[in-house]
């Protein structure tokens, strides 16, 4: 194992775990020593990756739960921590981004997107954050908080106005978090572009032609890899308040 990405005895929790980057992200941290908590509305799907993870030699639990409602947040992180006892990492991937003109966006669709892509993932991380500190102040380990953001939040995005926009104030977040919680506790964003994801099943040309960055073309989904295990490692200490982009030069 190499010993700056071993996470060998930590529990890692991920949200939107069972598909896409989220499950490129879980399987990624069970290779390399870490038990899993996978989480999504779909508890089949989770459960699936769960036996995969097992498959590996790790400890792994699914969790059915939607990431935009706190009680469900709260509820998570409970069954985590009774559970394993711990957590030492949270990736905060779950979200939507539905595309539609501004203007035909009804006021329930608004408070969806928002939901999901801020004010689960905010509840989420301020939850673990403080567990994670009181830990530390008792004498345990800190954590890692990794919030997955969007290209579209630092770029104009028409017709997915509220997905950037909430992707942003979760930039803004990580942020804040990092301060409040140090030094036991450090928060990044995980900002990704373009991944052939299941999500490219809606493109004219699912995924397979060229965009308009340095790269010229949508990453592979593996390819999210090592920018999640660099800033989850606990070598990456001196990292946190900072928004990494894997977009290919996006912007």
């Amino acid at each position: 194992m190499d010993p700056l990405f071993d996470f060998t005895g930590k529990i890692a929790v991920v949200t939107g775990g069972s598909r896409g980057l989220g499950y490129r992200m879980v399987r990624a941290l069970a290779e390399r020593g870490a038990d899993v908590v996978v989480a999504s509305r779909k508890i089949e799907a989770c459960e699936t990756v769960c036996e995969e993870m097992r498959g590996l030699g790790r400890r792994a639990l699914a969790v059915s739960m939607h990431a935009g409602r706190w009680d469900e947040c709260d509820a998570l992180l409970d069954t985590a921590w009774d559970h394993f006892g711990a957590v030492d990492i949270l990736v905060n991937n779950a979200g939507m981004s539905p595309a539609m003109p501004s203007h035909e966006v009804t006021e329930k669709l608004f408070d969806s997107v928002v939901n999901l892509n801020f004010k689960g993932p905010f509840r989420l991380a301020a939850q673990a954050a403080k567990r994670m500190f009181d830990r530390a102040e008792a004498g345990g380990p800190g954590g890692c908080i990794i919030n997955v953001s969007s290209s579209g939040s630092l770029m104009p995005l028409p017709q997915t106005v509220p997905y950037g926009s909430s992707k942003a104030a979760l930039n803004a977040m990580s942020r804040s978090l990092a301060w409040e919680y140090a030094p036991h506790v450090r928060v990044n964003t995980l900002s990704p572009g373009a991944f052939r994801t299941d999500i490219v099943k809606a493109w004219p040309d699912q995924g397979e032609g060229p965009i308009p960055t340095p790269r010229g073309h949508a990453a592979d989904p593996d390819e999210i890899v090592t920018a999640a295990l660099f800033l989850a490692s606990p070598a990456s200490i001196n990292v946190t308040g900072s928004l990494v982009r894997c977009d290919g030069g996006q912007h």
